[in-house]
């Protein structure tokens, strides 16, 4: 995480499936709401894009995101 709380990840290569793929991120997501500090409140993850190394974002549902089940 940089200092605006920012959270760079990489998440697969162009030659991984969608499966994988879904599977990584559902594996990142729920990474991080289990490391969520008990002091936080509100809503933790507010917003989630994917990009690709030099190309543009796509923004993710981030309610979606996090019922994801590994």
């Amino acid at each position: 995480m940089d200092r605006s709380a920012i959270i760079h990840v990489p998440l697969g290569k162009v030659s991984f499936d969608n499966d994988k793929l879904l599977e990584n991120m559902a594996s990142l997501v729920d990474t991080i709401v289990k490391a969520r500090p008990s002091a936080v409140k509100g809503q933790f993850i507010r917003t989630a894009y994917l990009a690709t190394t030099m190309g543009p974002s796509i923004r993710l549902d981030v309610p979606r995101m996090t019922t994801m089940s590994v």
